[in-house]
């Protein structure tokens, strides 16, 4: 059971615990690794049998060499990326880490505040020529002066103010603690010099003003407004997980490959993703809806640009700039991966070539995830393809049993009966028939009933091409 018209348009799986999902995933991931796809595969749960078939079947197709594992449980074997490191837009560095923040009640505040104060340390690391990550976002999170001083130097130099340094060291050996302001003092005399001499020279730059004022806050009341991104940026840099994440590009030691999403889709490459939920759910949600918005990224570059952008290396053929690879992203466990992050995958990123296959339980996971009902129904409507396993949950066998017609039935009825007759001078002592009725009824094709005592391994699938109901199918469990 291939399927490969309809996945174009999304392709939703939904099963019980232990009913084949996985199974069937392989057997679609197989598929896909054989006709050339480029094929990412998310799986939070880490599934070791899911890993080697697709390590066996990237084998057989003579594809090992375009084979990354990125895997969080594992980080000695595994692949190194930069989930901020790559965009399109500098403010989508601010947007990926901001969107892993609570966004109910007063912490929307300090989510709108803990966006802005990250987009000034990117803006800042870019202008400076530097490569945004994880563990340098907590660093200036945590102590933004040495940023600041770094790029007020930079600042003067473009000026062409000479002996800049000179400067900023008699300005600052002239700066007493007790004629300060409440809100400098404690702060550098560096950092405080550096600003008073960029203000005098009149310098304006918007990246320093940003850092300007992020300097002058209170450090007291500054620390209670970024307390929220403190701990997630904690979890994401503390351990061996942080050069998995934050990898050094200039290491030379470190043997580890580090991928990027355009050269993984430019070399038709298979990733498959180990996100161990089981051990940190939100470390694995927080990479997870990174590399989705960094997919969302490269899906906009390909729309504008096809899968080599402007400045690109040209040694590729024309022909291979200019056609769009299908791009088949399996996500296992959907619910412990929808996010803001995977929506636009689903209703956006089709014309750049991704066909994004999701497996999940029940579809009340998702809208337990999502928090909105209203915003599970428009996640569900992107999937133009339904593929039901066995489910437990009435809402989610409905989910499919509704979407099909009610069909005729024909019901044939056999009557017989006998009469006798009290009349003795009639000559028929009794009478008898028997006859066939035919009588039509209306009823649905299925019911939530039949969902939910399928066999192992067996299902239907709903399909968005006119025809209501494709015929079953059984996948080995």
């Amino acid at each position: 059971m291939d399927g490969s018209r309809e996945r174009v348009g999304h392709t939703l799986v939904l099963g019980t615990t232990r009913v084949g999902k996985t199974r069937l995933a392989e057997l679609l991931i197989t598929q896909d690794i054989r006709r050339g796809d480029v094929v990412i595969v998310f799986d939070p749960k880490g599934d070791a049998d899911l890993l080697r078939r697709i390590y066996a079947e990237a084998k057989r197709a003579g594809r090992l060499d375009d084979f990354y594992l990125f895997h969080l449980g594992f980080p000695e074997l595994s692949a190194r990326y930069n989930a901020i490191g790559n965009f399109s837009r500098i403010t989508e560095v601010a947007t990926r880490i901001a969107n892993q923040l609570p966004n109910e009640g007063n912490s929307a505040a300090f989510k709108e505040f803990a966006w802005r104060f990250v987009n000034i340390i990117a803006r800042a690391l870019v202008a400076l020529k530097r490569r945004p990550d994880y563990q340098q976002i907590r660093r200036y999170i945590n102590d933004i002066e040495p940023l600041f001083v770094e790029y007020a130097g930079h600042c003067a130099e473009v000026a062409g103010i000479d002996a800049w340094a000179s400067l900023v060291e008699e300005r600052a050996a002239d700066i007493k603690e007790r004629n300060l302001p409440n809100a400098l003092r404690g702060r550098s005399m560096e950092a405080i010099a550096c600003m008073r001499l960029l203000q005098e020279r009149a310098i304006y730059d918007p990246v320093l003003d940003g850092l300007i004022s992020a300097f002058k806050y209170d450090k007291t009341y500054f620390d209670k407004i970024v307390s929220s991104v403190g701990p997630l940026m904690e979890k994401l840099t503390t351990g061996t997980i942080a050069a998995l994440i934050s990898p050094d590009y200039q290491d030379e030691q470190d043997a580890r490959p580090i991928f990027e999403w355009m050269e993984v889709v430019r070399r038709k490459g298979i990733v498959y993703v180990g996100l161990d939920a089981l051990t940190d759910t939100t470390v694995a949600s927080a990479v997870g809806n990174s590399m989705f918005a960094d997919l969302v990224s490269v899906a906009g570059t390909i729309y504008k640009h096809g899968v080599v952008a402007p400045g690109s290396d040209t040694s590729l053929p024309e022909n291979a700039r200019q056609s769009l690879p299908t791009i088949s992203l399996h996500a296992d466990e959907f619910n412990e991966l929808i996010g803001d992050e995977f929506v636009p995958l689903l209703n956006k990123a089709g014309g750049a070539g991704f066909q994004v296959t999701a497996y999940t339980q029940t579809w009340s996971d998702v809208e337990a995830r999502i928090g909105s009902r209203a915003k599970a129904g428009q996640v569900a409507g992107n999937f133009n393809t339904m593929l039901m396993l066995r489910v437990k949950e009435l809402d989610t066998a409905e989910m499919l049993t509704e979407q099909l017609p009610r069909v005729e039935v024909f019901t044939l009825m056999s009557v017989s009966g006998v009469d006798d007759s009290s009349d003795p001078g009639s000559g028929v002592d009794f009478k008898s028939r028997n006859e066939d009725r035919i009588s039509v009824s209306e009823v649905p094709m299925l019911t939530a009933a039949d969902m939910v005592t399928l066999p192992q391994g067996a299902g239907f699938r709903v399909t968005g091409r006119g025809a209501a109901l494709e015929n079953s199918y059984s996948v080995a469990g």
